[in-house]
């Protein structure tokens, strides 16, 4: 006879694959309605917002102890098409210490082309992943959680993380702070609950990116007025994090 403990992993586990297949679903809608072509690098409001994210990123490496950079293993996960990676082999990463991990499949393969043979490439659910503990100096997640309707896969998925990096190490963190209440398929995280996700994480964060709607606004007048705009903290709709494993 199933024992209480059992049943309720029972319905854990059915609860996190129905997560998951809201996320494929919720993907899957999104391109259906054609709104990927928001997200093309050519736009302004793109480029703006990206050119900002990584030069926060280059001041994360220099303010938190990274370098050198290629002595560090980094996971990223839901590493899309590949483009942050891509970014990271810019600064110096190793493409034998990068591991991305993307559930949906189109995605994966897609950077499976654009990525260096040396990379490791794991196609599936990031909670289904094998990975040693302690194997990894940063874990990175870019708009993953805020992606994530089910606090509990969250938690799960965080503590999942949190064995996986090395003492010293961090995860490296880009998300949503507020909701879009235009998108619905996605749940800012407020800064506040972070420690609740990580509980002996040290975070550090900045404020970045103009509330897209904003930015898609401003930018097709011009370019420059992402900037000026982007002035006002109270315009800024993500966060980037680092919350060190001490």
């Amino acid at each position: 006879m199933p024992q209480p403990i059992e049943i309720a992993e029972d319905l854990i586990a059915v609860q996190l694959e129905a997560e998951r297949k809201r996320i494929v679903a919720r993907y899957s809608r999104r391109a259906q309605q054609g709104l990927s072509s928001r997200y093309l690098f050519t736009e302004p409001s793109v480029y703006m917002a990206l050119q900002e994210k990584e030069r926060a990123m280059l001041h994360w490496i220099r303010s938190c102890g990274i370098c050198p950079v290629e002595n560090k293993r980094l996971l990223e996960i839901g590493c899309g098409t590949g483009s942050d990676l891509l970014w990271f082999l810019r600064t110096g990463f190793v493409p034998e210490n990068i591991v991305g991990n993307e559930l949906l499949p189109e995605r994966a393969v897609l950077a499976a082309k654009r990525l260096p043979t040396g990379c490791t490439l794991l196609h599936a659910d990031a909670l289904s992943l094998h990975l040693d503990n302690s194997a990894f100096d940063i874990v990175y997640q870019s708009t993953v959680f805020s992606s994530i309707l089910d606090e509990q896969f969250q938690q799960r998925l965080a503590a999942r993380i949190w064995r996986w990096l090395r003492p010293g190490g961090g995860v490296l963190w880009y998300d949503f702070v507020c909701n879009n209440p235009r998108n619905l398929d996605v749940r800012g995280i407020p800064l506040k609950r972070i420690p609740r996700l990580f509980p002996q994480g040290r975070v550090r964060s900045w404020p970045i990116t103009l509330a897209p709607p904003i930015s898609r606004l401003v930018t097709s007048i011009h370019p420059s007025l992402y900037t000026l705009c982007n002035t006002l903290p109270l315009l800024r709709t993500h966060a980037l994090c680092w919350i060190e494993k001490a």
